[in-house]
């Protein structure tokens, strides 16, 4: 199994304040690992550097053996990582079609020259992303809502649709920025299914922040912790679940044996 992604000494600094420091992590082809920790300890801003939304002040990241850090988000897509957001970003007044469609333009074979002159290649490339777009649809259940504005969509259908608008771009790496969040008991066990089902569909390495621990715990085969901008843990479910560090990371009181 080969490693996808490798993080060395990862770190970013906000005027005198370490937001991230010293962050070590891997993720070879095919896992699916969680990176957890209490409000604040720096998940997003991991998240942040890893998608090229802010520049680390050091380390490297590699991805498919080429360090990325610095790069541009939208390079930084192309290049094969696609993300969600704790907050849902989705194009509010676009249909719910659209939505996917944006992103599938970054796989595009046809250019802006042929747009403009309105040649074959131009419907013949809009065509093939249609149906690609309504093919991720249809696998999250939102076919039936193409047409709808993506603001009208349930608050769990929305979420699914941003992770069908992260797919669409043609990613090696999902990241998943708390999906979870605002889902019933009910909606988060579909959820786990769902991010079980794309991750063998679309041979995906997934890294996941959430908050649900029973999500974590039952879908992560390596879990990494961070709190105040530093890892303080890395293992098996079971390893995190009964280390000292964690626990008194998100209990606030130190364990004893």
């Amino acid at each position: 199994m080969s490693t996808l992604l490798k993080v060395d000494g990862l770190g970013i600094q906000f005027g005198g304040l370490k937001a991230v420091q010293n962050v070590n992590m891997y993720m070879d082809q095919g896992e699916l690992i969680g990176l957890i920790g209490p409000n604040g300890a720096g998940k997003t801003t991991t998240f942040n550097m890893l998608t090229g939304v802010y520049a680390p002040t050091e380390g490297t990241i590699t991805f498919g053996g080429k360090q990325i850090q610095g790069l541009d988000p939208y390079k930084v897509t192309r290049g094969g990582i696609s993300r969600t957001f704790q907050n849902i970003r989705l194009f509010k007044e676009l249909s719910v079609l659209d939505n996917v469609k944006v992103a599938n333009h970054s796989l595009a074979n046809h250019n802006i020259l042929s747009s403009i002159f309105r040649l074959p290649k131009h419907f013949s490339g809009e065509a093939k992303m249609e149906q690609e777009s309504l093919a991720f649809l249809k696998i999250f259940g939102l076919d039936v809502y193409k047409d709808e504005l993506s603001k009208n969509l349930p608050y769990g259908m929305q979420r699914r649709l941003e992770i069908a608008r992260a797919l669409a771009a043609g990613p090696k790496l999902l990241l998943l920025d708390e999906p979870a969040a605002g889902m019933n008991p009910q909606e988060t066990k579909e959820l786990m299914d769902l991010i079980a089902f794309i991750r063998k569909e679309f041979n995906l390495t997934i890294l996941l922040i959430e908050h649900d621990m029973s999500l974590v715990m039952g879908i992560c085969e390596r879990i990494y912790v961070l709190d105040h901008g530093q890892l303080i843990a890395e293992g098996s479910p079971a390893e995190i679940r009964s280390n000292p560090k964690v626990i008194e990371a998100y209990l606030g009181e130190e364990v004893t044996e």
